[in-house]
């Protein structure tokens, strides 16, 4: 005759106590980990889109004019200096002048040297025109034209000479430049490969220095309005001429979308620094947003 063990009603009891025990803390512990698990990928997330963002916009601005700032409460608003704007107002639009820096990235010499000869050409009358040793306007055409997706080239573009005073109003942002007196100076090729001319105007008369920056686009950081949720987009604008009378949100201008789901998009400027802050929230956990700061000189 054959004994079958089995489990006496304590034994039964006990495994029913201790499984109640693991059925209501195990559940309660994965849902932690969950839920740590949810912050975790979010925060990163959130960290690593906001630092993308902001090393983009730092890295063009830090080659801006920097007399050449705005900011604009809605894309149709009167503009603003930022070093004039209130920090407590919301800007929707921060617009610069970027000078052409590409070309000093490659392997080989620069396009455009960043030196007016003075002695030469700008007292010659009507015609008179500038000559930059070391330039090559042709070389410097195709660069961008390449860089605007064929949308400009040398003759969309003018120059800034350093040293020379400025105002806001003096790049375009109210409109076409008419004269050689203002702050940014419309120029073109005349197929002099070191030789630029007047755009509008003429140089007779207008002061001019020995050293030079180039530029074919201003660059425009535009959020947009909140959605349902309160949310909005940050997009780049570039390949315009304020000089010519162009806008940030004129059809022919390129776009580039940086980044969803912005609260807050801020800039403010102390003397010639910029400070910029980027804020991102989340759409899979309600309430939950992360703000990122920079520093620009």
């Amino acid at each position: 005759m054959k004994l079958r063990s089995a489990f006496t009603m304590i034994e039964l009891i006990f495994v029913i106590v201790i499984m109640g025990i693991i059925g209501k803390f195990g559940v309660e512990f994965l849902a932690r980990a969950y839920e740590t698990f949810i912050y975790s990928t979010t925060n990163n997330r959130l960290q690593a889109r906001s630092a993308t963002t902001l090393d983009f916009i730092a890295s063009r601005l830090q080659h801006r004019i920097k007399d050449s700032v705005i900011v604009r409460a809605t894309q149709a608003a009167n503009l603003t200096a930022l070093a004039s704007a209130n920090p407590a107002n919301n800007y929707l639009v921060l617009e610069w002048i970027s000078t052409d820096i590409e070309g000093y990235r490659g392997a080989t010499a620069p396009f455009w040297s960043g030196i007016i000869d003075i002695d030469v050409g700008v007292d010659v009358g009507a015609s008179a025109y500038l000559q930059s040793p070391g330039t090559n306007t042709a070389a410097l055409n195709l660069q961008i034209n390449t860089l605007s997706y064929n949308g400009s080239g040398v003759n969309n573009a003018a120059i800034y000479f350093i040293g020379a005073n400025s105002d806001i109003n003096g790049y375009g942002w109210d409109g076409a430049i008419a004269n050689q007196n203002a702050a940014m100076h419309p120029i073109s090729a005349n197929g002099v490969a070191n030789q630029f001319v007047p755009t509008v105007g003429t140089f007779v008369g207008v002061d001019v220095y020995e050293y030079y920056k180039l530029s074919w686009t201003a660059n425009a950081i535009v959020i947009s309005a909140p959605d349902a949720n309160n949310m909005s987009t940050l997009t780049f604008h570039y390949d315009y001429q304020p000089w010519a009378g162009e806008r940030f949100d004129d059809a022919g201008t390129k776009t580039a979308l940086l980044m969803e789901d912005i609260s807050t998009f801020q800039a403010m400027s102390i003397g010639s620094i910029i400070k910029i802050q980027v804020c991102a929230k989340s759409r899979l956990i309600e309430e939950y947003s992360l703000c990122k700061e920079k520093t620009i000189y």
